[in-house]
């Protein structure tokens, strides 16, 4: 009997020390995961910290480093980024040439120079009282780098696109001439070009804008000019309600998914800017958006109901409201990724144009969606569920609201987010599903590294997202 008593006994610590461990156990598993598991996310390094409204370095191109960039085209030579973009300034008339800036990581920008000493000829004799080069765009084809660029009368398709070439992007740039011309009473319009290869190394000039839409013609690869410019495709085009609101257009082929994507942008330069996407399975279209409807479709009673909104106006809790971000151009790298170029404009001063480079990635599905804070170094990375939970900020890019649209504070359990992938969740908000990529980034505004998320929902809205609390990666 006493026997049995005892064994009760040793039997009943032996249950409660388990009981211990076990509770340790758990505990260990659910203390500070966070922690834990950040400790294996690289997280980007401080970028450099570029003021707002840099007045005292107006008069002084050297200090011009993301100020004063409106259309820009992006190319790599070498160690260096390329930015070409159109002639502006902030207070006062802006010098003719095509500004160029370059940089070795798309975060550090400095101040290059110009591609021309002023307005081509030919493009000041057909518009005859041009005042600056407008939305350049690079492309290597075989040995040389072509320059395109238009020049416009403002308000008018009276434009001219012309074609450089150079054996670096450094230059210096021999202006070979006309391209495409248009003039009042033409169907399309001459400006924002753009050149995309097929799948068989075939250039194709994409351009046009308000007047009639965006258009694709093919070009001869020896002098980078048109074949034949009345031979003519359209790509995409508004309704009248709208004024044919859509220009700056960028056509990408991405050979993981075998498709063209078509960006766009549409409304205005100084309010409500914004890139949609669409995308085909041929380089001439027909440019279909996430929900099956061609970018050519001008009968819809909503004229924002067609074309995947990825890029508009926004403000996060902390920081700057940015409005009318747009004429992106696309970089795909080697060696980094993809990139969405594009300029910006912040709601207090609407004259002064920034330059931002975002870090684009694709769905499983195959729609590029872009990151919701500017690059600045961040991998794609597996990431674990277990350090998601908390408070987020999110934007939904509501198609029809293109203002800046503020961000909404939600606590978060970690379980909204379904792991489908190394960095790919299914995002589960306000009772939509929303597919995408978390990614370790920059915040611009609170400065500190963080958590983002950008995905699409089944309905083609795009969704951005950060975390609130502070991320505490590993020293």
């Amino acid at each position: 009997m006493s026997k049995f008593v005892c064994s009760a006994v040793e039997i009943a610590k032996w249950v409660s020390l388990f009981g211990v461990i076990v509770g340790f156990a758990f505990a260990c598993l659910n203390c500070s995961p966070q922690t834990k598991s950040t400790k294996t996310v690289k997280f980007p390094d401080e970028p450099p910290k570029y003021p707002m409204y840099d007045f005292a370095g107006l008069d002084d191109e050297r200090n011009w480093t993301v100020y004063n960039v409106h259309d820009p085209a992006i190319g790599k030579d070498g160690e260096f980024y390329y930015l070409f973009s159109t002639d502006v300034r902030v207070g006062g008339p802006a010098r003719p040439g095509i500004q160029v800036r370059r940089s070795r990581d798309l975060i550090r920008w400095e101040w290059f120079g110009y591609a021309f000493e002023g307005i081509p000829k030919p493009a000041l004799d057909w518009i005859t009282k041009g005042r600056g080069i407008w939305a350049p765009d690079v492309i290597k084809i075989g040995e040389h780098f072509f320059l395109y660029y238009c020049v416009s009368v403002f308000g008018t398709n009276r434009s001219y696109i012309g074609v450089a070439r150079s054996k670096s992007l450094a230059g210096p740039w021999e202006d070979l001439g006309e391209v495409v011309k248009t003039t009042w009473g033409d169907e399309a319009n001459a400006i924002d070009p753009n050149v995309v290869l097929d799948r068989n190394g075939q250039p194709w000039l994409v351009y046009g804008s308000h007047f009639g839409g965006i258009y694709i013609t093919p070009l001869d690869p020896k002098t980078g000019k048109a074949i034949d410019p009345s031979k003519k495709i359209l790509l995409a085009r508004r309704p009248a309600s709208v004024h044919g609101a859509v220009e700056g257009a960028f056509v990408v082929y991405n050979p993981d998914f075998d498709m063209f994507y078509l960006f766009v942008s549409y409304d205005s330069l100084f309010r409500d800017y914004n890139v949609r996407v669409a995308r085909s399975k041929e380089v001439t279209g027909p440019y279909l958006d996430y929900n099956g409807r061609p970018m050519t479709e001008t009968s819809t009673d909503d004229p924002w109901a067609i074309g995947t909104k990825i890029l508009g106006g926004y403000s996060f809790i902390a920081g700057e409201t940015w409005l009318a971000p747009g004429h992106c151009s696309i970089l795909r790298d080697s060696e980094k990724g993809w990139f969405m170029v594009h300029h910006v404009r912040e709601w207090r001063n609407t004259s002064w144009m920034y330059l931002h480079v975002r870090k684009m990635v694709w769905t499983r599905e195959g729609w590029p969606v872009v990151s919701p804070q500017r690059y600045a170094g961040e991998q794609e990375q597996e990431i674990s569920e277990q350090i998601l939970g908390g408070e987020w900020e999110f934007v939904v890019l509501d198609p029809s609201d293109n203002l800046p649209i503020p961000s909404k504070t939600v606590q978060v359990n970690s379980q909204k987010f379904r792991k489908v992938g190394e960095n790919d969740f299914v995002l589960n908000y306000n009772g939509e599903e929303y597919e995408g990529k978390v990614l370790p980034a920059w915040d611009w505004e609170r400065w500190r590294p963080n958590l983002v998320f950008t995905g699409i929902s089944k309905k083609g809205i795009a969704l951005w997202g950060k975390r609130v609390e502070p991320i505490r990666p590993s020293e």
